[in-house]
């Protein structure tokens, strides 16, 4: 049981604490958002291990979060975990190789609580913002009677619709069209991570409200589906993004700026696909195969960044396999594409006028900067809450394509499938469509995040709730 000595008079101020998942697009979209609020002129306290903290910073792209005089980072120590290889040819492609990184992740509840509590002393509120598979580690703001917390849902607001819709046994009903394409979540998750959500979710009901990084213009019916009182109760929600920034710097210094940016510069527009499947996956040997020969056949332009998923630890040594077949790389530099084994900066390389498509696992964070950069999808999900934000792009948004539906999930994507979709998307009036219809979904997402814009006043509006 933790206790916070009240000290003298507080300031008239309020910090706010934010506690990621360590896993990358759980840090990178918290991290996005602690620049929001702290342009509120609101100290923001960043929380994570050293290693993880490291790795969002190093990543984050768009922005300079050393630069940001208001963003404190806290490196806590976690317990020693293994940090294995990802397995391509585990039983399910969520994962479960980061399972001890996000175990020891648990062991953050006293460093916080501690912090919580010298926060606590020195103002006059602290708010909380939680990522929702991080509620047991702030469990301990019910003792602290000048805090509150909020949970962060990282997912779209249709899929979490859903999960809590189904989890509550359908209290009202909903379209019968939109059921019809709402895939299972059977192969979504392993059994170790449902029993780690499920742990989570004991202490959802002592946060005062959920934060999504999405908006009114992506998912408005779905987040009045939320606000039903069946679904969210008497808390408030809010709809914040999104949450990466919508205009990303042109850096022209060759010392700065990822040689992909150097060969964008020079192709013409809408006429590069970007391929990326995030840092949780990691395809198999065939699969690679059947891909790297799909993209030749499609003869389309591309920056395909092929490398694993990440470790627990992304900085330790890890051995690259080397998987495409001979002469492949120099075969497509010479015909006008690039593959990428590093770090891409793909806010950057989605923002630049010769990006014309994207092919992705659908992870939300790669969702909504493909949305917000105005760039149609090519979805190929691989686990989690992937295969219900492909329904949401490619069916509902109408911003893209199925590469592989999720009930083939176990099936081999052949190269004749993936140039079909690749040669879809880049070069037919189908998917002419789609990038002009993706276009004008970018430009009203962007324009709602100026100020006067409705997501801008959202935020607005929570800013004035937490400060009240």
């Amino acid at each position: 049981m933790f206790h916070c000595r009240k000290d003298g008079q507080k300031k008239a101020q309020v910090a706010v604490v934010l506690v990621p998942l360590p896993m990358q697009g759980h840090l990178n979209q918290l991290l996005h958002l602690a620049r929001l609020i702290s342009s509120y002129n609101i100290p923001v306290h960043y929380v994570s291990s050293a290693t993880h903290n490291r790795q969002a910073k190093r990543r984050v792209h768009g922005w300079e979060p050393l630069a940001t005089s208001n963003l404190h980072f806290h490196e806590f120590r976690t317990p020693h975990f293994l940090s294995p290889p990802p397995d391509p040819y585990a039983p399910t492609m969520f994962p479960s190789h980061l399972q001890p990184s996000v175990d020891a992740s648990l062991c953050l509840r006293e460093p916080v609580t501690k912090l919580l509590c010298t926060l606590s002393a020195r103002t006059r509120r602290v708010v909380v913002i939680h990522d929702s598979l991080m509620a047991f580690v702030v469990q301990d703001v019910v003792l602290i009677p000048n805090a509150e917390s909020y949970s962060f849902h990282s997912v779209s607001a249709f899929a979490m619709f859903f999960y809590f819709w189904e989890a509550m046994g359908r209290p009202f009903p909903v379209e019968a069209e939109i059921l019809r394409e709402l895939p299972s979540l059977e192969g979504c998750f392993t059994i170790e991570f449902k029993k780690f959500i499920a742990k989570q979710h004991e202490y959802a009901k002592l946060s005062a409200g959920r934060v999504y990084n999405t908006c009114k213009i992506i998912e408005g019916r779905f987040l009045d589906l939320l606000a039903k009182e069946q679904i969210t109760g008497n808390k408030k929600q809010w709809a914040l993004g999104p949450f990466n920034p919508v205009d990303v710097p042109k850096t022209k210094s060759m010392t700065q700026r990822h040689r992909c940016l150097e060969w964008l510069d020079e192709q013409p527009p809408s006429t590069v696909l970007y391929v990326s499947f995030g840092t949780t996956t990691s395809l198999t040997n065939e699969q690679i195969t059947e891909l790297a020969v799909g993209l030749e056949r499609s003869k389309q332009k591309f920056i395909w960044v092929l490398r694993d998923a990440d470790k627990g630890n992304v900085f330790a040594r890890a051995k690259k396999r080397e998987l495409l077949p001979e002469g492949y790389e120099e075969r497509m530099d010479a015909n006008g594409s690039m593959v990428v084994r590093d770090w891409a900066p793909q806010l950057e390389i989605l923002g630049h006028p010769s990006t014309g498509g994207c092919m992705s696992h659908c992870g939300w964070n790669s969702c909504m900067e493909c949305i917000t950069m105005g760039v149609p999808i090519a979805a190929w999900p691989m686990h989690s809450d992937q295969p219900r934000n492909t329904v949401l792009v490619a069916k509902l948004l109408r911003v893209g394509l199925v590469v592989r539906d999720w009930a083939c999930r176990d099936e081999l994507v052949t190269s004749t499938t993936i140039e079909r979709a690749v040669t879809t998307l880049m070069a037919t009036r189908e998917g002419d469509e789609m990038r002009r219809r993706a276009a004008e979904l970018g430009a009203a997402v962007r324009g709602s995040a100026v100020e006067g814009g409705d997501s801008r006043m959202e935020l607005d509006s929570f800013i004035a709730y937490i400060t009240r």
